[in-house]
Protein backbone atom coordinates (compact mmCIF):
# COMPACT_ATOMS: atom_id res chain seq x y z
CA UNK A 1 0.00 0.00 0.00
CA UNK A 2 1.32 3.40 -0.86
CA UNK A 3 2.35 5.89 1.66
CA UNK A 4 -0.73 8.34 0.10
CA UNK A 5 -3.40 5.62 0.07
CA UNK A 6 -2.35 5.19 3.61
CA UNK A 7 -2.80 9.02 5.02
CA UNK A 8 -6.08 9.03 3.37
CA UNK A 9 -7.24 5.71 4.67
CA UNK A 10 -6.23 7.68 7.56
CA UNK A 11 -7.90 10.62 7.16
CA UNK A 12 -11.15 9.48 6.69
CA UNK A 13 -11.81 6.33 8.64
CA UNK A 14 -10.62 7.66 11.85
CA UNK A 15 -13.20 10.63 12.93
CA UNK A 16 -11.53 11.62 16.07
CA UNK A 17 -8.52 13.58 13.88
CA UNK A 18 -9.31 17.09 13.72
CA UNK A 19 -9.91 18.96 10.34
CA UNK A 20 -6.58 20.94 10.31
CA UNK A 21 -4.66 17.23 10.82
CA UNK A 22 -6.79 16.01 7.95
CA UNK A 23 -5.45 19.01 5.47
CA UNK A 24 -2.02 17.96 6.10
CA UNK A 25 -3.20 14.63 4.56
CA UNK A 26 -5.39 15.56 1.87
CA UNK A 27 -6.84 17.98 -0.22
CA UNK A 28 -10.14 16.50 -0.96
CA UNK A 29 -13.08 15.66 1.14
CA UNK A 30 -13.41 11.37 2.02
CA UNK A 31 -15.37 10.03 -0.40
CA UNK A 32 -15.49 13.23 -2.28
CA UNK A 33 -13.77 14.36 -5.60
CA UNK A 34 -14.65 18.30 -4.71
CA UNK A 35 -11.52 20.09 -3.85
CA UNK A 36 -11.85 21.67 -0.12
CA UNK A 37 -11.83 25.69 -0.82
CA UNK A 38 -10.39 28.65 1.07
CA UNK A 39 -14.02 30.77 2.91
CA UNK A 40 -13.97 33.99 0.70
CA UNK A 41 -12.85 37.19 3.11
CA UNK A 42 -12.78 40.72 3.01
CA UNK A 43 -9.28 41.82 2.22
CA UNK A 44 -9.57 44.97 3.10
CA UNK A 45 -11.20 44.70 6.44
CA UNK A 46 -8.60 41.90 7.45
CA UNK A 47 -6.29 45.03 6.49
CA UNK A 48 -7.73 47.43 8.55
CA UNK A 49 -7.71 44.90 11.68
CA UNK A 50 -4.32 43.82 11.07
CA UNK A 51 -3.32 47.55 10.85
CA UNK A 52 -5.53 48.37 14.09
CA UNK A 53 -3.86 46.00 15.79
CA UNK A 54 -0.35 47.04 14.88
CA UNK A 55 -1.17 50.33 15.79
CA UNK A 56 -0.46 51.65 12.06
CA UNK A 57 -3.41 53.45 9.75
CA UNK A 58 -3.53 52.57 6.34
CA UNK A 59 -2.86 55.20 3.75
CA UNK A 60 -5.92 54.25 0.86
CA UNK A 61 -9.18 53.97 2.77
CA UNK A 62 -10.54 50.61 1.15
CA UNK A 63 -14.34 50.60 0.46
CA UNK A 64 -16.59 47.49 -0.70
CA UNK A 65 -20.13 46.10 -0.72
CA UNK A 66 -20.77 42.78 -0.24
CA UNK A 67 -24.71 41.59 1.02
CA UNK A 68 -26.39 44.43 0.81
CA UNK A 69 -23.95 45.98 3.54
CA UNK A 70 -22.52 49.71 2.26
CA UNK A 71 -18.66 49.56 3.93
CA UNK A 72 -17.75 53.26 3.55
CA UNK A 73 -14.96 54.41 5.80
CA UNK A 74 -13.71 57.95 6.21
CA UNK A 75 -10.59 56.92 7.39
CA UNK A 76 -7.69 59.92 7.44
CA UNK A 77 -4.33 59.55 5.30
CA UNK A 78 -2.64 62.03 7.68
CA UNK A 79 0.49 60.28 8.96
CA UNK A 80 0.06 62.01 12.45
CA UNK A 81 -3.29 60.04 13.11
CA UNK A 82 -2.14 57.72 15.89
CA UNK A 83 -6.11 56.73 16.70
CA UNK A 84 -6.50 53.43 14.84
CA UNK A 85 -8.70 51.60 16.83
CA UNK A 86 -10.88 54.60 17.10
CA UNK A 87 -11.17 54.58 13.03
CA UNK A 88 -11.89 50.85 13.75
CA UNK A 89 -14.56 51.80 15.76
CA UNK A 90 -15.62 54.13 13.07
CA UNK A 91 -15.51 51.92 10.59
CA UNK A 92 -17.12 48.92 12.30
CA UNK A 93 -20.16 51.41 13.24
CA UNK A 94 -20.60 52.09 9.10
CA UNK A 95 -21.87 49.13 8.46
CA UNK A 96 -25.81 49.60 8.34
CA UNK A 97 -28.36 47.23 5.91
CA UNK A 98 -29.76 49.11 3.19
CA UNK A 99 -33.18 50.85 4.13
CA UNK A 100 -36.01 49.17 2.96
CA UNK A 101 -39.22 50.18 1.19
CA UNK A 102 -41.01 49.16 4.16
CA UNK A 103 -39.89 51.33 6.66
CA UNK A 104 -42.63 53.26 6.57
CA UNK A 105 -45.41 50.94 6.77
CA UNK A 106 -47.47 50.72 9.76
CA UNK A 107 -48.60 46.85 10.44
CA UNK A 108 -51.99 45.29 11.72
CA UNK A 109 -52.12 42.52 13.75
CA UNK A 110 -54.55 39.99 13.62
CA UNK A 111 -54.11 36.96 15.85
CA UNK A 112 -57.24 35.29 16.13
CA UNK A 113 -57.62 31.93 18.36
CA UNK A 114 -60.89 29.44 19.62
CA UNK A 115 -60.88 31.46 22.74
CA UNK A 116 -60.41 35.05 21.11
CA UNK A 117 -59.44 37.33 18.70
CA UNK A 118 -57.16 39.89 19.15
CA UNK A 119 -56.20 43.18 16.81
CA UNK A 120 -53.54 45.46 17.10
CA UNK A 121 -52.30 48.28 15.21
CA UNK A 122 -48.62 49.12 15.02
CA UNK A 123 -46.35 52.08 13.70
CA UNK A 124 -43.47 51.58 11.48
CA UNK A 125 -41.10 51.53 15.46
CA UNK A 126 -43.89 48.70 16.29
CA UNK A 127 -45.40 50.56 18.58
CA UNK A 128 -48.84 49.84 19.30
CA UNK A 129 -51.28 52.46 18.26
CA UNK A 130 -54.66 50.69 18.75
CA UNK A 131 -54.84 47.05 20.74
CA UNK A 132 -57.84 45.65 21.16
CA UNK A 133 -59.69 41.94 21.83
CA UNK A 134 -63.56 40.79 21.98
CA UNK A 135 -63.98 41.59 25.55
CA UNK A 136 -64.04 45.54 24.90
CA UNK A 137 -67.31 44.72 23.05
CA UNK A 138 -69.13 43.47 25.85
CA UNK A 139 -68.15 39.41 24.77
CA UNK A 140 -68.28 37.60 28.13
CA UNK A 141 -66.79 34.13 28.14
CA UNK A 142 -67.29 31.67 25.32
CA UNK A 143 -68.55 34.53 23.92
CA UNK A 144 -65.05 35.43 22.95
CA UNK A 145 -64.27 32.62 20.48
CA UNK A 146 -67.05 33.10 18.46
CA UNK A 147 -67.37 34.37 14.72
CA UNK A 148 -69.90 37.32 15.12
CA UNK A 149 -67.52 38.85 18.57
CA UNK A 150 -64.50 38.89 15.73
CA UNK A 151 -67.00 40.20 13.24
CA UNK A 152 -68.05 43.00 15.57
CA UNK A 153 -64.71 43.63 16.82
CA UNK A 154 -62.92 44.26 13.51
CA UNK A 155 -65.91 46.64 12.59
CA UNK A 156 -65.13 48.45 15.71
CA UNK A 157 -61.61 48.90 15.38
CA UNK A 158 -62.26 50.04 11.34
CA UNK A 159 -64.19 52.97 12.94
CA UNK A 160 -61.60 53.78 15.53
CA UNK A 161 -58.71 53.87 13.21
CA UNK A 162 -59.63 57.04 11.79
CA UNK A 163 -61.54 58.43 14.49
CA UNK A 164 -57.88 58.22 16.96
CA UNK A 165 -56.01 59.03 14.11
CA UNK A 166 -57.07 61.90 13.32
CA UNK A 167 -56.99 63.08 17.11
CA UNK A 168 -53.35 61.79 18.01
CA UNK A 169 -52.13 63.18 14.46
CA UNK A 170 -50.86 60.00 13.31
CA UNK A 171 -53.37 59.05 10.95
CA UNK A 172 -52.03 61.04 8.21
CA UNK A 173 -48.96 58.93 8.11
CA UNK A 174 -50.83 56.31 7.80
CA UNK A 175 -50.34 54.87 4.26
CA UNK A 176 -49.12 51.83 3.86
CA UNK A 177 -50.20 49.08 6.16
CA UNK A 178 -49.11 45.16 6.34
CA UNK A 179 -52.06 43.14 7.26
CA UNK A 180 -50.13 40.47 9.89
CA UNK A 181 -52.36 37.41 10.02
CA UNK A 182 -51.69 34.30 12.91
CA UNK A 183 -53.62 31.95 14.23
CA UNK A 184 -56.47 29.75 12.61
CA UNK A 185 -59.48 30.51 15.01
CA UNK A 186 -62.53 31.76 13.52
CA UNK A 187 -61.72 35.38 13.84
CA UNK A 188 -59.26 34.92 11.14
CA UNK A 189 -62.16 34.79 8.32
CA UNK A 190 -64.33 37.55 10.15
CA UNK A 191 -61.74 39.93 10.12
CA UNK A 192 -61.37 39.09 6.42
CA UNK A 193 -64.63 39.55 5.54
CA UNK A 194 -64.67 43.15 7.55
CA UNK A 195 -62.14 44.22 5.22
CA UNK A 196 -63.27 43.68 2.23
CA UNK A 197 -66.55 44.90 3.42
CA UNK A 198 -68.28 48.13 3.54
CA UNK A 199 -66.66 48.72 6.87
CA UNK A 200 -63.00 48.29 5.70
CA UNK A 201 -63.47 50.19 2.19
CA UNK A 202 -61.01 53.00 3.80
CA UNK A 203 -58.36 50.69 5.56
CA UNK A 204 -58.94 48.36 2.65
CA UNK A 205 -56.61 50.81 0.08
CA UNK A 206 -53.92 51.33 2.27
CA UNK A 207 -52.77 47.35 2.78
CA UNK A 208 -50.39 46.26 0.60
CA UNK A 209 -49.20 43.01 1.85
CA UNK A 210 -50.46 40.28 3.39
CA UNK A 211 -48.38 37.87 5.80
CA UNK A 212 -49.13 34.91 7.49
CA UNK A 213 -47.44 34.71 10.82
CA UNK A 214 -48.35 31.44 12.13
CA UNK A 215 -46.48 29.78 14.67
CA UNK A 216 -44.93 26.37 13.16
CA UNK A 217 -44.06 23.65 15.60
CA UNK A 218 -40.14 22.05 14.81
CA UNK A 219 -39.72 19.10 17.68
CA UNK A 220 -39.75 20.33 20.88
CA UNK A 221 -41.72 18.78 24.05
CA UNK A 222 -44.00 16.63 23.43
CA UNK A 223 -48.12 17.58 23.05
CA UNK A 224 -50.08 17.39 25.79
CA UNK A 225 -52.61 14.64 25.41
CA UNK A 226 -55.57 15.67 23.56
CA UNK A 227 -58.89 16.04 26.04
CA UNK A 228 -62.05 13.66 24.65
CA UNK A 229 -65.37 14.21 26.17
CA UNK A 230 -67.43 11.12 26.07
Amino acid sequence: MSRTLSRWLFAARVPSVCSSCRSKFLDRRPFSSTTIRAKPTNSAFNDLLINAAQGTTPQTPPTSQEGGLTFNDSLSASPSNTAPLQELSDVMSSYRPTRSWDDNMHHLHVYATKHNTHITLTNPERGALISVSTGIIGARKAQRGTYDAAYQLAAWVMKQIPQKGQDRKWYKDLKRIELVLRGFGPGREAVTKVLMGSEGRDIRKKIVRVTDATRLKFGGVRSPKPRRLG
